[in-house]
């Protein structure tokens, strides 16, 4: 399996296993909060699904670039190597705030969430069609938090974005009253 399909498929899987256990929950458990200033599951949701929508965007408009010739960003990659996960712990601080255009804002069901990020896996399938295995690593899709990132940098945070939310998920529907 070439590498853009295995990171697709990390994705996948990351994006299933948060939907399994979203689509287990009745929508008043979706909906609820244990505190104002804390995301429910249809906040997660939601936001899973621009943070997602604008990564993939970002990299379909870096590879456009790079196919006609253009640069879209320049600089010294001060990740370079390094896992999503390393590049996380340097940059992001205990509870960050998601950037405004990633933000939950529209709320409604669940369902409409959960099929919206289900959604997603089209659009990066058809991503994955285009890119080039020796093309990861290359092109950079700078990330509103942690800077200049490549685009498997960029893969595996969709993964790591979706498992992090999922913790949460987890952590809300431990404390959800019964």
């Amino acid at each position: 399996m070439n590498q853009v399909k295995k990171l697709i498929s990390e994705v996948l899987a990351a994006r299933n296993r948060y939907l399994d256990t979203v689509r287990q929950l009745s929508e008043a458990q979706a909906q609820w909060k244990p505190s104002p200033d804390v995301w429910n599951v249809v906040d997660n949701t939601e936001h899973l699904y621009w943070a997602e929508h604008g990564g993939i965007l970002g990299m379909w408009k870096v590879l456009q670039a790079a196919r006609e010739g253009k640069k879209i960003w320049e600089g010294e990659m001060i990740h370079k190597g390094l896992s999503i996960e390393e590049i996380v712990e340097k940059t992001w601080k205990p509870k960050e705030i998601a950037p405004a255009i990633a933000a939950p804002r529209l709320g409604g069901p669940i369902g409409f969430w959960a099929a919206s990020l289900e959604s997603l896996q089209v659009e990066l399938n058809a991503l994955g069609h285009e890119l080039h295995d020796d093309e990861l690593e290359s092109l950079i899709h700078p990330h509103p938090i942690s800077g200049p990132i490549d685009i498997r940098q960029r893969f595996e945070f969709l993964r790591f974005h979706i498992d992090r939310h999922l913790n949460q998920v987890e952590e809300l529907k431990n404390n959800m009253p019964a």
